[in-house]
């Protein structure tokens, strides 16, 4: 699914229970034209800036960083992270691009308890 597609779907799908959800009102509370996210939605317009992916997260209680990701970009505070120890992250991610979710989730474990 495309970035744009995703965004249709989250808004068209609390629209049904909340009307106030119109791409008119939801472009107003991110602070955007309508036409603009109207050509987002649609494909017509790349992605918009992280400013505005994160605020669309907000208000469609998406996760900010799979709406990114969706938009081929990485948070700036996970970019920092990264620029701090770019060969390291670099290898722990392709070790782990074949593990399954379990195996990801443990580590994520591992790592919050302290646990070395």
């Amino acid at each position: 699914m495309s970035f744009g597609e995703q965004i249709r779907r989250a808004r068209l799908g609390i629209q049904k229970h909340d009307s106030t959800f119109s791409l008119r009102q939801v472009a107003g509370r991110v602070g955007i034209e309508p036409a603009y996210l109207s050509k987002i939605e649609r494909g017509i317009f790349p992605p918009p800036s992280e400013e505005v992916i994160v605020k669309l997260a907000g208000v469609l209680g998406e996760d900010k960083d799979v709406l990114l990701a969706l938009a081929g970009k990485l948070s700036s505070d996970l970019q920092q992270i990264i620029m701090r120890r770019p060969a390291l992250f670099a290898e722990l991610l392709r070790q782990l691009r074949e593990a399954p979710d379990h195996a990801i989730l443990h580590v994520i474990r591992e790592v919050k308890d302290g646990q070395w």
